[in-house]
């Protein structure tokens, strides 16, 4: 594990009480609370993508396999939109905000600052582990935060690149990057950091907690879960078939929004099992394969497809040694089967049949809540029971996964999704403790609210307040 703060190297887990204690003294100098020191940042984040986009792709290409076009769309594309938009809209959210007084607190004035929190841990994950690890640091350092970066060890040459080009383009006093597994990121939550963010599973974000809690330090989980994609009698199938190939295979279906499986009424079911293989087909012309990021994950996908219960409609073609699995699709697997009981996060779309919106309901409500949801139809009644009666972290009509790439909308997960969002304003308010300040006049003065309190005294508090 190799820690890099400053330009200088650390090795070794025991590097991170110093890495975390320079930050510190940095933070404590006040250099990041001016706006001029926030936007520098957030203009060195547009600059490092773009100027090392090349860089980042050969890195992607290393450790996923991912084409350079993939690597500016997963990964150049949003990190910019997200910097660009932050240093937009950066003084705005800064502002002290005024509020009104109660009768009883008159005369006075009331207002909330933004302050940032201190030192904040960025812990990335390997899917998207530029844009993932990128965009919760726009969040941190709108927010006027030192920040150390944890890229995930399942992209070595990704974490690599970002602990030797993020020195050069933000502040190495200010902002950091700690290479490593399991226990640099252990060591990191030892420090008592006074926030954390993680991106990856639910099992690894309860470890996450657990390292956390005795410091009680705030964390934002950004987890995952069985997405569903519901695709109603009125929905235009071809236009549904399309965007959810396009999410699902998007990165090997290694996207933590993307539809983790299809329900689709009975009546256009074969109609969307036809337009979906078409489609999918169509996509691999001409596009290299994609791959799984290990053999573990490879070997986790394949045990899916053991024992699922349902009929492989298409595809189904497995190779280890290349980490390739041709993109599948199961009709009706069994609702108890791994394959419909964990997230699938893989290139394999179980579609179920149902005879009404109301079972997909059930089916949605009958499981963890998810980190999106997706409605295909036309129907503005079903629109909006499926927002009103279920509950996920969002909800995308007639698309997939496109909210995550709107800035003024929190991206986040509820329950075993997660906890808390980010994202624009609301990454920014995430990475800021809001500090209400009350000012008073040292007169009037009166004695009725001094003890002691006779009858009367206590008649009037009880009339005012």
């Amino acid at each position: 594990m190799t820690s890099v703060l400053s330009g200088e190297a650390a090795s070794g887990v025991e590097g991170v009480p110093e890495v975390v204690a320079r930050l510190r003294r940095t933070f404590a100098g006040g250099r990041t609370r001016s706006l001029e020191w926030r936007l520098e940042q957030l203009a060195g984040i547009e600059r490092l993508v773009v100027e090392r986009e090349a860089e980042i792709a050969a890195a992607l290409a290393e450790d996923q396999g991912r084409s350079a076009h993939y690597a500016w769309l997963g990964e150049v594309a949003p990190t910019v939109a997200e910097a660009a938009f932050a240093r937009r809209n950066l003084k705005k959210w800064m502002r002290t905000r005024r509020t009104g007084l109660p009768l009883t607190m008159l005369p006075g004035r009331a207002e909330y600052r933004y302050e940032p929190l201190g030192v904040v841990l960025v812990i990335g994950p390997w899917n998207y582990p530029v844009y993932l690890t990128l965009s919760p640091l726009v969040a941190a350092v709108s927010a006027g935060n030192c920040a150390v970066l944890k890229p995930s060890e399942h992209t070595p040459e990704t974490s690599a690149l970002l602990a030797r080009l993020v020195p050069q383009y933000l502040d190495p006093a200010a902002v950091a990057v700690v290479e490593g597994a399991a226990d640099a990121t252990q060591a990191l939550l030892a420090q008592a950091m006074d926030h954390v963010l993680f991106t990856g599973g639910p099992e690894i974000g309860k470890r996450v907690l657990e390292g956390a809690a005795p410091h009680l330090t705030p964390v934002t989980l950004e987890l995952g879960g069985k997405s569903p994609a519901v695709v109603t009698a009125d929905a235009d199938i071809e236009v549904a078939a399309r965007r959810i190939a396009w999410m699902k295979l998007l990165n090997s279906g290694q996207t933590c929004i993307a539809p983790d499986y299809a329900l689709v009424d009975v009546a256009v079911r074969d109609e969307f099992l036809a337009a979906l293989q078409r489609t999918i087909e169509e996509f691999q012309v001409g596009e290299p394969a994609g791959r799984v990021i290990d053999e573990r994950q490879f070997d986790r996908v394949s045990r899916l497809l053991g024992s699922h219960g349902g009929t492989v409609v298409r595809g189904g073609a497995e190779d280890r040694e290349s980490l390739k699995i041709d993109p599948v699709v199961v009709l009706d697997p069994s609702p108890d089967s791994p394959l419909m009981q964990e997230e699938i996060f893989g290139p394999v779309l179980p579609v179920v049949t149902v005879s009404s919106l109301d079972e997909a309901i059930r089916r949605i409500n009958s499981g963890p809540k998810p980190l999106a949801a997706y409605l295909f139809g036309s129907s503005k009644t079903d629109r909006e029971r499926l927002i009103d009666e279920t509950s996920s972290g969002g909800v995308v009509i007639n698309h997939a996964a496109m909210h995550c790439l709107v800035p003024q909308l929190p991206f986040g997960g509820v329950g075993n999704s997660g906890m808390g969002a980010y994202h624009g304003r609301w990454g920014f308010e995430t990475f800021s403790h809001r500090k209400a300040v009350l000012v008073k006049p040292a007169k009037p003065d009166p004695s009725v609210m001094y003890p002691p309190y006779t009858e009367s005294k206590k008649k009037l508090m009880r009339r005012f307040f």
